[in-house]
């Protein structure tokens, strides 16, 4: 290609993010400067944490600024490298954003092996999502054999990682999410002893029903009235993992805060945020892990592949309409 399309960020989205709050444009492919190096993405990668990513104010990264190309994780090849530590022809992994090809100096980008998995898995279960999973549950979660492990979204990219962990740690795992086919997705192929279609059930009395004992650990990736809900069911020194709260991020209206906090005293339970760059300097170490159980089919893993770089808003509407089963990724 002889140039380069990108997606930049126009203004800050009310509500619902829209194909207006984006330009689409195209400019001439980058040259990559001395210790820099090209790449050209072929697989972006579509997570919840976009839609905080362009909202003004304070968190745990700055604001993707206006008129800047829309912040995303890719995957991609080396086409020209002026870097001594990455060559072309290589396979890498990093914050690419939403355009056909990026320059970076390596700063954290990481090289991979397509021929260990496929590329969109660089994005999923070994990629961001799969550190999150694999780093909230066991360092924040603290899962003990024999423990109740609920998750919500269990369906998404997260949620199907966190599920199959607490599984291979022995714990009984019990899956929230919409609708019968994800629920029949966590149960029958990523082994959860249980699901809740939150859509059509009255998830309490669910809960109630999969968890006689109590929650022990809950991971929430969906906040508003199921946080609120699983409260009312935790059992004594529970530990809730407030990984994401994708039923608020297109609010108008002001986040909805949980009103059963008070479990938290009576269980002597704790909530804790977790961000999962916090571990980057082991990510390698959760890499090894979750390969090799990749590769003894312990471990499972689903993308949902949408095509077409022109196509991103619509594609990343899908997440906040639920209708990803697995990891949502754009094929450039």
């Amino acid at each position: 290609m002889s140039t380069n399309r990108q997606f930049k960020l126009k203004q800050r989205p009310v509500g619902m993010v829209k194909r207006e709050d984006f330009e689409f444009v195209c400019g001439p492919v980058p040259e990559p400067g001395d210790g820099e190096f090209l790449v050209r993405n072929a697989y972006i990668s579509l997570d919840p944490a976009m839609r905080g990513w362009m909202n003004e104010g304070k968190s745990y990264v700055p604001p993707v600024g206006i008129g800047e190309v829309m912040r995303a994780g890719a995957v991609g090849k080396i086409v020209r490298s002026n870097h001594p530590k990455f060559a072309v022809g290589e396979h890498v992994v990093g914050l690419f954003g939403v355009q056909d090809y990026a320059v970076s100096n390596g700063k954290g980008v990481t090289k991979i092996d397509p021929k260990l998995a496929p590329l969109p898995v660089y994005l999923g279960t070994l990629g961001m999502p799969g550190m999150t999973a694999y780093f909230g549950l066991l360092e924040v979660g603290k899962p003990k054999a024999g423990d109740t492990v609920v998750v919500s979204g269990a369906a998404g990219a997260v949620g199907q990682v966190v599920g199959q962990i607490a599984k291979i740690k022995g714990c009984r795992v019990v899956g929230i999410a919409g609708g019968a086919e994800k629920c029949r997705y966590v149960v029958d192929e990523l082994g959860f002893d249980a699901c809740i279609d939150y859509k059509n059930e009255d998830v309490r009395k669910a809960l109630k029903q999969h968890c006689p004992q109590g929650v022990n650990v809950y991971f929430d990736n969906v906040g508003g009235d199921i946080l609120d809900t699983v409260l009312t069911q935790l059992a004594m020194r529970a530990r809730i993992v407030i990984c994401g709260a994708i039923s608020q991020y297109n609010n108008t209206a002001p986040v909805k805060g949980p009103s059963n906090y008070l479990s938290l005293l009576v269980n002597r339970a704790s909530m804790t945020g977790m961000v999962v760059f916090d571990w980057a300097d082991r990510y390698g170490e959760a890499v090894r892990e979750m390969g090799g159980w990749l590769a003894a089919g312990r471990l499972k893993t689903r993308e949902d592949i949408a095509e077409g770089l022109e196509n991103f808003p619509e594609t990343l509407l899908r997440l906040f309409k639920g209708d990803n089963i697995g990891k949502l990724v754009l094929k450039v």
